[in-house]
């Protein structure tokens, strides 16, 4: 209600600073003293809040004044509350999808590593029939005859008697 009146008093100051050069220049002394006032106040009540300053205070103001910091204290360690809330909120979000991302690394080093024991499976297993193949008879050998001082000689054997049916079926390539 007091800000509503002095901006009345002010309106219909200025009203009257237009027809007067002289009244508009006390206008302008008065604003400033208001102005160099309020700054006064405030920085006493900056000192006061600061707890410097507080000799010339009486024991109801000091309540008031304590009474002030708690407020702000407790505001700022709500603001202080709910800012760790929201980083712990955060990081509780972000520590879930790298633990889904690990998650999901995982499953793909576990699916390469099965690849790979089935790649090994069929690697020893393919190296098994050819070893396999290697030991069968086959219709035709290669025989390697040495001797001390004749030179090295190949013969080639004739197939051995097999039944018929394995005689007119090609032979098994490694």
């Amino acid at each position: 209600m007091k800000s509503v009146i002095d901006r009345y008093g002010r309106a219909k100051e200025e009203q009257q600073l237009v027809a007067n050069p002289n009244s508009e220049l006390k206008f302008w002394q008065r604003e400033a003293a208001s102005l160099r006032q309020q700054l006064h106040n405030l920085q006493e009540n900056h000192r006061q809040l600061m707890g410097q300053d507080l000799s010339g205070l009486g024991v109801k103001e000091l309540q008031t004044l304590e009474n002030q910091l708690e407020m702000s204290i407790r505001c700022i360690r709500t603001k202080k509350d709910q800012l760790m809330i929201d980083e712990i909120h955060e990081l509780n979000r972000k520590g879930s999808l790298i633990h889904q991302e690990n998650m999901e690394l995982y499953r793909k080093v576990n699916l390469i590593r099965q690849e790979n024991a089935e790649l090994y499976k069929k690697l020893y297993e393919t190296g098994a029939e050819t070893e396999a193949n290697r030991d069968s008879t086959t219709p035709y050998n290669f025989a390697v005859i040495e001797e001390a001082n004749t030179p090295v000689r190949l013969e080639l054997n004739p197939p051995s008697q097999q039944n018929d049916a394995e005689q007119t079926a090609p032979p098994k390539l490694g």
